[in-house]
């Protein structure tokens, strides 16, 4: 009964003494620290952990001593061994606190509430992933090493390492969907193809990247819906990705209307829409006729955004403008059919109109910058610099 007396009164004064030192240090730190990042963190997320390894690691001391002189007793080995158990789980959670504020303080320095986020993105995603693969790495370690205190376990190790190969094997192929996702998201976080918060068109539905893990994937829809898919999903089907270079994008505006539209009058139009919303960022502006067939034909208008969400709402706004032009300023180009009754030597009016002169074509050098979209102007040119036709190939039978 005096042993076991001694010792609960050692632990409790090691435990005490421990508490006391971590909240010294805890609040020495947290004053010292006020404009380090790297303390205020180390305070925040570290102290918790800390205090538990420090404290079972004292009370470990404490019984050991206190038990020196009863190295027979039973119940010392069952107490000394849970501490043991105890000091690792301690010491597993400290590590990977240590880990953390590593993270965070590297993190830090890449903000994502900036325009031009997408190196930060990258540098997030990296960071989020090798978090989470580091944390699951130290539990095994530690789980492994806790096993390893057991000599039942010990004894077999032999046995174990001898069988490896084909525990390996078998779990591999039992885990082969798992693993597959799990290096396809250390891929994915590496090769750059997708980051956290870019913007992408995935089975049809178009989002953001919420969360991004080893296993899965959230796309954020439009919506707030949420598209959950296997990190493989990225590695093995082509999808959509507007931000993989830079926010800014392009998107269209389509409209088929009759032959009679004035289409420099529509462009003119469109000009002035854009120039007068905050939507626009000023790169492309562009309408152009890309089909001619069926009794109409198709106008497409070219608009750039600095970001998907506003490209969204200035496409939109496009088609409610010209919609609304066209229906009150020009009516007879709304779409329509026409049907001729008799033949060309009918008394119809509109089959004796006389040709009017024709009228002379703007050279290529005329055309104003938003009638082209590969030329005209510098981002023009560029594109046309990027977008090459195949060259044509001369028959060598001629």
């Amino acid at each position: 009964m005096q042993n076991y007396l001694e010792t609960i009164a050692a632990a409790a004064a090691a435990a005490a003494i421990a508490l006391l030192l971590v909240e010294v240090v805890h609040r020495l730190v947290r004053r010292l620290g006020r404009r380090s990042l790297l303390m205020t963190e180390l305070t925040q997320h570290a102290h918790r952990s800390f205090q538990a390894a420090a404290t079972v690691l004292a009370v470990q001391f404490a019984v050991r001593l206190s038990t020196g002189y009863a190295v027979g007793t039973p119940w010392r080995q069952v107490v000394l061994h849970g501490l043991v158990l105890a000091v690792v789980a301690a010491t597993a959670w400290l590590v990977a606190s240590l880990l953390v504020v590593v993270e965070d303080t590297a993190l830090a320095r890449f903000r994502t509430d900036v325009p031009d986020n997408r190196h930060a993105r990258r540098v997030r995603t990296q960071v989020v992933l090798l978090r989470r693969l580091t944390i699951a790495v130290i539990v095994v370690l530690a789980v492994g090493v806790m096993l390893m205190t057991f000599p039942a376990v010990r004894g077999i190790g032999a046995g174990v390492l001898t069988s490896a190969g084909v525990v390996g094997v078998v779990a591999a192929l039992a885990a082969q969907s798992l693993l597959g996702n799990v290096f396809a998201g250390l891929q994915l976080a590496f090769s750059d193809a997708v980051r956290l918060d870019d913007v992408v068109v995935v089975e049809g539905e178009w989002g953001r990247i919420e969360e991004l893990t080893l296993s899965y994937v959230v796309v954020q829809i439009w919506d707030d819906r949420r598209l959950i898919l296997p990190t493989s999903y990225f590695t093995s089907t082509p999808f959509q990705n507007w931000t993989r270079t830079e926010a800014a994008v392009l998107g269209t505006a389509e409209f088929d209307l009759d032959w009679a539209v004035p289409v420099q009058a529509m462009r003119e139009e469109l000009r002035r829409l854009v120039e007068s919303t905050e939507l626009w960022d000023g790169r492309v502006c562009v309408l152009q006729v890309t089909d001619a067939t069926g009794g109409t034909i198709k106008v497409r208008a070219l608009v750039s955004a600095a970001d998907a969400g506003s490209l969204w709402d200035l496409r939109c706004l496009v088609r409610e403008h010209l919609v609304a032009w066209i229906r009150d300023h020009r009516p007879t180009a709304m779409p329509r059919s026409r049907t001729e009754v008799g033949d060309a030597g009918g008394a119809l009016p509109w089959q004796w109109i006389t040709p009017r002169r024709p009228v002379r074509r703007r050279q290529d050098a005329e055309l104003p910058d938003d009638a082209r979209v590969f030329g005209g102007s510098d981002d023009g040119e560029a594109r046309s610099e990027v977008f090459v036709g195949p060259e044509e190939t001369v028959d060598s039978r001629r």
